[in-house]
């Protein structure tokens, strides 16, 4: 009679992760990608990514020491990760202070203004992108040209992304045939070979990154998959009714933030759903919005206003796809 069940509360069982472990988890797995961009953009694309780093978390201890007047958290990792994603999503020519500005409005308002990490409903690092794009479309659309090992940090000659060369190509009356023929083939833009954002352009890469976090369980399949399948199914029905108007599926996925929104935005814990099948509705609904946007929409890009959109629609996913409790009993 004296052994007694006790009861404790939760966690009952501690796994080791903690939030600052999983937040420098992603950063090494930004790695390969941020030394590609490297690779090929140079020391502008270390410019770029420095400045945005540093103002990141620079930015979040200023915020949260003199406006929120709280414990700066700036050694979680998540500040850092914000920058890193921001100067992924940026052209590596871009102005200092324009930089300076989108990671302010990424930070400011992207993340502190909901109260910081957990609590912004939105992606910080494509707030800061999509503001950009709107207010500055010049020069977040001048892209510089490949240029392995370019450490001068002089001007550079510019030149169309593959989409952007494709859907202008197609407003002006040539055929997708002609066209293709301009742009890199899918080896390069699977090394990264390729004009565009310095973090975007080599999948492998990111894959590489993606797999890590998989291993780690960083992240789960669900959101990385449905998006990348969506997309190739998608753009696949749209190739195989007309091949002469819309570009196939390999071309989708190996070109613009596709990868690395699928690997890195797409499945940040604190934008994405609680649930494996919320994690699928919101996967499919990115990549039809994607497909959506870059064939039919002004731009020629689509994953950052895609991953944006469905991330408001999250907290109604949580709220209708959600596991059966313990023991409930269906009515």
């Amino acid at each position: 009679m004296g052994n007694f069940l006790k009861v404790s509360l939760s966690p009952h069982v501690h796994g080791g992760n903690s939030v600052k472990k999983e937040m420098y988890g992603v950063i090494l797995a930004m790695i390969p990608a941020m030394l590609v961009g490297f690779y090929f953009f140079g020391l502008d694309a270390v410019r770029v990514t420095a400045i945005s780093v540093l103002a990141a978390v620079g930015f979040e201890y200023l915020i949260q020491k003199f406006l929120i007047k709280g414990e700066p958290t700036i050694t979680d990792g998540s500040a850092i990760i914000t920058g890193m994603l921001f100067a992924f999503n940026m052209p590596s020519n871009l102005p200092i202070w324009i930089i300076l500005i989108g990671v302010l409005v990424a930070i400011g308002v992207g993340k502190m203004t909901f109260g910081g990490l957990g609590q912004n409903p939105f992606n910080p690092a494509l707030v800061g992108r999509v503001f950009l794009l709107v207010s500055f479309p010049v020069q977040m659309t001048t892209w510089p040209k490949i240029s392995v090992l370019n450490f001068s940090m002089v001007d550079a000659e510019t030149a169309a992304t593959p989409l952007a060369l494709i859907k202008e190509g197609l407003k002006n009356g040539e055929s997708l045939s002609s066209l293709m023929e301009k742009i890199p083939s899918t080896l390069d833009m699977m090394i990264g070979h390729v004009g565009g954002s310095l973090g975007e352009v080599s999948a492998i890469a990111i894959l590489l990154g993606g797999a890590f976090l998989l291993f780690k369980k960083i992240i789960s399949w669900h959101i990385p998959v449905t998006m990348l399948g969506t997309i190739a199914v998608f753009s696949g029905i749209l190739h195989f009714a007309n091949p002469e108007a819309y570009a196939g599926p390999l071309f989708h996925l190996f070109t613009g933030g596709a990868m690395l929104g699928a690997v890195f935005m797409a499945t940040d814990m604190v934008t994405s759903p609680m649930t494996h099948k919320g994690m699928i509705i919101f996967g499919i609904g990115i990549g039809v919005l994607t497909v959506l946007i870059r064939v039919f929409g002004a731009y020629p890009e689509g994953v950052s206003f895609a991953i944006l959109i469905m991330n408001a629609f999250v907290p109604l996913i949580n709220t209708y796809v959600k596991p059966k409790r313990f023991g409930e009993v269906k009515k």
